[in-house]
């Protein structure tokens, strides 16, 4: 039809009855530790609950079952390092249709062989992203293999929208919708989905400072190419936003929250310790948006985080664990110098011990601490309750005449 949008919320709809059987309908219980934490009434869309631990099922399973039969028999391509390369590897063993995944050489080794083991065709090509995109359009032209785009395929998008349906029918009352934003295809389907049926709902979406992709291109009011940086929710950090999916997410958004490295560490750490969930970056940028200032707006209001992903590296979740605690001021590091005689080190651990923190690490520097050999310097880890014990544990070192140099301090971003 002439003017007609790419995805509408029929298409939604029926990509709910259609991909209904293979997609579990995930809970979106009220949160009432995170809603003390930051002053909202707090709901978490659980959809990192499907089976392959994110929401990218839903489009995968959508685009899939739209395909006919003889595109079923050849298959299907997608260049993907994650979770779209997980769903559609799953759904199209489900419903035997082959699937293709192009990844660069740097991906994880676990989302690798997770694939592989779901039955999909893995081909390593190229040293990033987009050397694995170019491969993957190359043999789907090749190959006459359907390419299906991770956010940027009306499909998809419609099938991440589904998650809003869910939403509104369990939390009627919502305000705001917070939505992990990269290539803006769940920003586009859920905002889409959520204003069509309530009109006055607000959707912010919530991105890392280290890919400002979305805010980016509506500063420019098109797509544009952005420089990444290494980020925790890696799960976002595109270059660009999708052509389809950004117009239709730029006319539903209501506000953008860029959010850094220590409040992405810091949200893992508190959905992992508050609500025991284990959640990627990508997903926690949700929480990570209602932490200190950026979240102010929302106070007294229903908000609803989509914690979309659970997919975390466990070969780093330690490391984000220990940034997150070091964020919160409940693991501090600091140098200083003590007598290098008998007692040197007891003197200054019972200063510790008299504040109630307790001593990680020790850590000599003998060869490096200056011309005093009387002397040396020690870079020490103390775990604290929070950043007020810190402040205790600096004045009483240096009450005891201890010079305290700050090696590891907590930053505040947003």
């Amino acid at each position: 039809m002439s003017g007609r949008a790419p995805v509408t919320l029929d298409d939604i709809r029926s990509a709910r009855a259609r991909i209904a059987s293979g997609i579990m309908r995930t809970p979106c219980p009220e949160s009432r530790p995170l809603s003390e934490l930051t002053g909202a009434r707090i709901f978490c869309k659980l959809d990192l609950l499907q089976r392959t631990g994110s929401f990218k099922e839903r489009g995968a399973r959508n685009a899939l079952l739209l395909l006919d039969e003889p595109q079923r028999r050849r298959g299907v391509i997608a260049a993907s390092a994650g979770n779209h390369a997980l769903g559609l590897a799953y759904h199209g063993g489900l419903l035997g249709i082959p699937v293709t995944v192009v990844m660069p050489r740097f991906a994880p080794l676990v989302k690798l062989a997770t694939c592989r083991r779901l039955g999909a065709h893995v081909i390593l090509e190229g040293d990033t992203f987009a050397d694995a995109r170019e491969a993957a359009a190359g043999l789907a032209t090749r190959d006459g293999l359907e390419l299906i785009h991770g956010f940027d395929d009306p499909r998809v998008i419609a099938g991440q929208g589904t998650m809003a349906l869910e939403i509104l029918e369990e939390v009627p009352e919502a305000d705001v919708l917070v939505v992990p934003t990269g290539g803006a295809g769940l920003l586009a389907g859920v905002g889409l989905a959520a204003k069509a049926l309530r009109p006055e709902i607000r959707i912010a979406a919530a991105e890392p400072a280290a890919a400002p992709t979305f805010s980016a291109s509506l500063a420019a009011g098109r797509p544009v190419a952005v420089p990444i940086r290494p980020t925790l929710a890696d799960g976002l950090a595109v270059g660009r936003v999708g052509e389809v999916s950004f117009p239709l997410a730029a006319r539903v958004v209501d506000r953008v929250v860029t959010v850094g490295e220590e409040s992405l560490a810091l949200a893992v750490v508190r959905l992992l310790e508050l609500e025991k969930l284990v959640v990627e970056g990508a997903a926690a940028s949700a929480l990570a948006a209602l932490l200190g200032e950026g979240g102010v707006e929302f106070a007294g209001l229903t908000v609803v985080l989509l914690l979309c992903g659970g997919n975390i590296d466990l070969t780093i979740l330690d490391r984000v664990i220990d940034h997150g605690l070091a964020a919160d001021g409940r693991r501090w590091r600091f140098t200083t110098r003590i007598s290098d005689r008998p007692g040197g080190i007891a003197r200054l651990t019972a200063a510790i011990a008299a504040t109630g923190a307790s001593v990680r690490e020790i850590v000599h520097d003998r060869a490096f601490a200056g011309p005093d050999v009387f002397s040396t310097g020690v870079e020490v880890t103390v775990e604290t309750a929070d950043r007020a014990h810190v402040a205790l544990l600096v004045e009483r070192l240096e009450a005891e005449g201890f010079a305290v140099t700050p090696s590891l301090r907590p930053l505040a971003d947003g």
